[in-house]
């Protein structure tokens, strides 16, 4: 029997976070192995475990995945949150690069210069109201069903759920236009597996602090 996926990033959110959601509410238990210092991440690389020299890795099923998109495009095969053909894994990809281009928005916030800040929060809060929240809250209207895709769990459910802890922790007044989407926030934040993620303890990693991007300036030399 494989051992249980061991995640390679450093203790913060950045882009593990959504493999690290996609794993959790799959249901499978993952270790992970946190770089601290650069030599933690120059050794990774002279090993040759990183294929272009970045992380994330996730080391599972005997392969070292890197790339995060194409590690949770396997994840979700692997697990069934991939949809039944090739049209609802179009839909799921098309909606997953959706909620992925908001997302590189909030974390660009977190290493935005100071005199930008103001101009990239209303730039956030503009594309949220106006672009990519109306367009989930349309399709979940336009079929009427519990899930995205097929009124199946996929790992655009997920990932949008994701986004959604995140738009409320920025500004929860965003999302008061859009019942539709809280509904599936709470549908989603209620599955076992998902609700245990949830519990202080978890895996899930907490809002970034000014430490963190300290910590990871650090570690990546940036």
């Amino acid at each position: 029997m494989a051992g249980k996926p061991v995640l390679h990033y450093f203790n913060a959110r950045g882009r593990m976070e959504s493999i690290r959601w996609l794993l959790a509410a799959a249901g499978v238990e993952f270790e992970e192995k946190f770089m601290t210092c650069p030599e933690d991440f120059e050794k990774l690389k002279n090993d040759g475990l990183l294929m272009f020299q970045q992380v994330p890795m996730v080391e599972m099923d005997g392969m070292k995945l890197v790339q995060s998109r194409a590690i949770l495009n396997y994840i979700a095969t692997k697990y069934n949150l991939y949809g039944k053909d090739i049209k609802e894994r179009l839909l799921i990809d098309m909606y997953t690069e959706g909620v992925t281009d908001l997302y590189e928005l909030l974390m660009q916030l977190a290493i935005c210069p100071p005199n930008e800040k103001d101009a990239k929060i209303a730039l956030i809060k503009d594309r949220t109201k106006n672009r990519y929240l109306p367009a989930f809250e349309k399709i979940l209207k336009s079929h009427g069903q519990d899930y995205l895709v097929g009124n199946k769990l996929s790992k655009a459910d997920i990932l949008l759920t994701e986004l959604l802890y995140y738009v409320e922790e920025f500004d929860a007044s965003l999302l008061a236009d859009f019942p539709l989407l809280q509904a599936l926030k709470t549908r989603i934040s209620n599955l076992p597996s998902v609700k245990k993620f949830l519990q202080p303890g978890s895996q899930r990693k907490p809002p970034v602090t000014a430490k963190m991007i300290e910590e990871a300036r650090k570690i990546f030399k940036f």
